[in-house]
């Protein structure tokens, strides 16, 4: 099967920023036109305006920064892509942070253990204490990964159905990740009430709507600062449905 080349340098506008002309680096995208670029520099632009420097759109009149999520998947692309790119980048982040004394990450260290394995392939006449060393991270980074989160900050959430055209939930009490999403949320609601999709549900906070990216985190700190515990989000059916 014939197979076409293709350059870098063709497809380099689909996965640079257009803010700062560079590699996306912690790719973010807006919501309302799905346009992508560094975290970095679409923060700083959303300082001083409401809408997408690509497209001109207006994201949010007051709120522009709630309506951004990180792209995982086009931050994968972009180092796939650029050799080199992912361990430059994490070089800087552990040079950056031990210049100011503070400690690592997590997700930077564990994105650097990553791009090593990436980038250096087996080789012949590796010592078997290296061998041993990489199962021992192996087993670590599977222990993270079966830990679900219950390291994380927990938020203590009542979810109360405000419509009388869906039913409440047996069990209106739960304890999640602060790191979950409204889109979470709204996943776990539609699976328990066997909706054919969670798009049709609305979630709010103080009769606000939430946006699906919203960490439960950025609502308790927004919507919820002077509460008691729990967090109380109601669900209903999206108001072109009703």
């Amino acid at each position: 099967m014939l197979t076409r080349k293709i350059k870098l340098w063709d497809i380099n506008a689909h996965i640079t920023c257009r803010l700062c002309s560079g590699y996306l680096i912690d790719a973010t995208t807006v919501t309302e036109c799905l346009h992508t670029f560094c975290r970095s520099c679409l923060v700083k632009y959303l300082e001083e305006n409401n809408t997408c420097p690509t497209c001109r759109i207006v994201i949010h009149q007051s709120h522009p920064l709630q309506y951004i999520g990180h792209d995982r998947t086009m931050q994968d692309i972009v180092y796939k892509l650029v050799p080199g790119l992912q361990e430059a980048e994490m070089r800087k982040q552990r040079e950056f942070y031990h210049k100011l004394g503070m400690e690592v990450p997590g997700d930077t260290k564990g994105e650097a253990c990553s791009a090593k394995q990436h980038s250096d392939p087996h080789r012949n006449g590796e010592t078997k204490a290296d061998d041993s060393s990489n199962r021992e991270t192996a087993e670590e980074k599977q222990e993270e990964d079966n830990d679900y989160h219950r390291s994380d900050e927990q938020v203590s959430i009542c979810l109360e159905c405000n419509s009388s055209k869906l039913r409440g939930l047996k069990r209106k009490w739960i304890r999640c990740s602060a790191q979950a999403t409204v889109l979470h949320l709204k996943k776990f609601i539609a699976k328990k009430l066997n909706l054919s999709s969670f798009n049709e549900l609305d979630i709010l906070c103080n009769e606000e709507i939430l946006g699906k990216d919203h960490t439960l985190k950025f609502v308790v700190v927004t919507r919820w600062r002077f509460k008691k515990a729990p967090l109380l989000l109601h669900y209903r059916p999206k108001m072109d449905l009703l």
